[in-house]
């Protein structure tokens, strides 16, 4: 199997493409948390792979295209961003307030979590940068002395859980201002939280995408810090 994949130098995107445009279909058919297109595409992408023993080396060769597009599409949310420009000279400093009590909360839940669970100071400082995106968590993992490896699936958990339970903790908490509504997610599940943030709203959507510029500079400085915490 692994011959035909490498012979099809497009399975991986044809996969990814098809398994979320079914993901789709069914999260029309049935609306639930549980059918969320992101988290259905993945597990059928998993399937496929784990099914046909395809090398996961081979598929990720194939679906290059598709994560060569990661970086302009995310580069793309300064569009909306740009167009809420009012929004963010108004609200800045609640913006900057907000990202940062994001960022502090997320450090804090890890430190407390590794201490109950007993984890090394290796495991601890690669789940610190399970909030922003692959290329600032993987860098800031090794360099903290993390497993950069792991550090991508935390994250990749991370932005798959804030996807699917976004609208859920909003409507739980009574969180209704748009603002706030973008800055909480996209502090909390960087790009793939964002692609739900959009979902809501264009304020929500360009409020999600600057969040994840500035939690990442600000879990930089903060992870220095709570890597000498443990």
């Amino acid at each position: 199997m692994n011959a035909l994949v490498q012979n099809c130098a497009c399975f991986g995107v044809f996969l990814c493409l098809g398994a979320y445009f079914l993901a789709v279909r069914i999260n029309r058919r049935w609306k639930s948390p549980l059918t969320n297109p992101l988290l259905l595409a993945v597990a059928c992408v998993i399937a496929v792979l784990v099914l046909c023993r395809v090398d996961y080396t081979v598929f990720r060769d194939s679906a290059g295209p598709l994560s060569y597009l990661l970086t302009p599409a995310t580069v793309s949310l300064a569009i909306p961003l740009y167009r809420q420009l009012e929004q963010l000279r108004r609200h800045a400093r609640a913006i900057v307030l907000g990202v940062l009590s994001g960022v502090l909360t997320s450090g804090l839940s890890i430190l407390a979590m590794s201490a109950l669970f007993g984890l090394s100071h290796a495991h601890y400082v690669t789940l610190l940068p399970k909030s922003v995106t692959t290329a600032i968590g993987m860098s800031l993992s090794s360099e903290l002395g993390g497993a950069a490896a792991i550090t991508v699936t935390a994250i990749v958990v991370t932005g798959i859980l804030g996807n699917c339970m976004a609208v859920f903790l909003c409507r739980l908490f009574r969180i209704t201002e748009p603002v706030a509504r973008g800055i909480a997610i996209g502090t909390a599940s960087h790009a793939l939280g964002t692609s739900k943030a959009i979902e809501l709203g264009e304020v929500e959507g360009a409020m999600s995408g600057l969040s994840i510029a500035v939690a990442g500079l600000m879990t930089v400085v903060a992870a220095q810090v709570f890597a000498m915490l443990l």
